[in-house]
């Protein structure tokens, strides 16, 4: 039998992501009915969706159509009365974030709640990626060993016009600015991460937008394991970027994208500078990917045999993401950057060889101008014949 979902908000949210999502699902779910304040996105909703029911308000809906699920694509301001509804309907819920504008509103919520359901879920979709997932086993098996420092930076950009939405940039009606709005995603996967926090001291501004609320905030964050964080909340930065990054005792782990992570985004852990350490603890590191597949090319050493460290690398490393590349003794010392689950980017090139950058400007086919100096006899050496000349000093032992 088919779950019955009612949505009720017929905005961009629900129309980019609840009714699709929804859709994919197949003859698991069907959408019986939605609801809207604006009766007339509700009909277009329906008509676009092949819903079948429309109604004025939720009270109307609950009653007539008996959902088994209720979806809550709506401003966080109605999230409280319609959660509380839906859950004394019977019907279980899934909302967006936030949950409700204070802790107040979400204790009463889970008043509601029965022992064994219905219950409130929300929108946190970030800590179920597979990145965060593997990590967590890494945490709870001590791989990596105690978390030490983190940083948690969500710098979007949102123009002014973004805030001409009746409900935004009040505190009555969405209850922060991007610290509740958009950095709530980050902050989630970072506490599902590294568990409970203890204390916290933050400074919030208004910068350059109209708002009653913050445009940027930002945090210092102990944690009671000890481990202290950073976190940044922006709706100003032109670059956008979402980040999370976490020094374990043995390793770094970080992630890096922007509104979600299916395959664009870059994971990676780039393990610390001493070789012994790299060795040891790089096999584990290397494993976060779900796939284990043999790189298409290895480079250097790792081609030709190489170290136990480069054997394992050429075994372990993932499809879709370079080789981890060692350029010089001194990128050697710097820590190599294993790629993780796949994302593109993953691994990031060392510094540049001179000897590597003479040799590939020098094979067949590639030539380098000479230029003549007035007065000169026969001109200036070519680039390649000059580094030749210069060659890197190699360490004393």
């Amino acid at each position: 039998m088919s779950i019955r979902v009612a949505i009720v908000g017929t905005g961009g949210i629900a129309r980019g992501q609840h009714f699709p999502s929804l859709a994919a699902l197949g003859d698991r779910v069907v959408i019986v009915a939605v609801t809207d304040t604006d009766p007339a996105s509700a009909r277009s909703a329906a008509d676009e969706f092949g819903v079948p029911a429309v109604y004025d308000d939720l009270p109307g809906l609950l009653a007539a159509e008996r959902p088994d699920v209720v979806v809550l694509a709506t401003p966080p301001i109605a999230h409280r009365a319609q959660a509380i509804a839906a859950l004394d309907a019977g019907a279980w819920v899934i909302s967006e974030k936030p949950p409700t504008l204070s802790l107040a509103e979400y204790d009463e919520i889970a008043e509601h709640e029965g022992e064994n359901g219905p219950f409130v879920s929300y929108i946190f979709q970030h800590r179920f990626g597979s990145a965060a997932m593997r990590l967590r086993e890494l945490i709870r098996d001590g791989e990596l060993g105690r978390a030490l420092v983190a940083q948690c930076n969500t710098l979007w950009f949102r123009p002014p016009e973004y805030l001409a939405v009746p409900w935004r940039g009040k505190w009555q009606t969405e209850g922060g600015g991007p610290t509740m709005g958009l950095g709530i995603h980050q902050m989630d996967l970072l506490l599902s991460l590294l568990g409970d926090w203890s204390e916290i001291s933050a400074a919030m501004a208004t910068l350059d937008r109209e708002t009653e609320m913050e445009d940027v905030a930002m945090a210092t964050v102990r944690f009671e394991s000890g481990a202290m964080c950073s976190i940044t909340n922006s709706m100003l930065s032109p670059r956008e970027s979402s980040q999370v990054r976490i020094d374990f005792e043995r390793g770094s782990f970080e992630l890096e994208h922007l509104y979600g992570y299916a395959g664009d985004g870059r994971r990676r852990i780039p393990l610390g500078p001493r070789r012994e350490r790299l060795e040891q603890h790089a096999p584990a590191a290397v494993r976060l990917g779900h796939r284990r597949v043999r790189a298409g090319r290895a480079p250097g050493s790792a081609r030709r045999g190489g170290t136990p460290h480069a054997r394992a690398r050429r075994r372990d490393v993932q499809v879709g993401a370079r080789a981890p590349h060692r350029r010089s003794s001194r990128a050697d010392a710097r820590g190599s950057v294993l790629p993780v689950d796949g994302g593109r980017g993953s691994c990031r090139r060392d510094r540049r060889d001179p000897r590597e950058h003479a040799a590939r400007l020098t094979r067949p086919g590639v030539r380098a101008r000479r230029r003549a100096a007035p007065g000169s006899r026969g001109g200036r050496a070519s680039r390649p014949q000059a580094l030749r000349r210069r060659r890197p000093r190699t360490a004393r032992s």
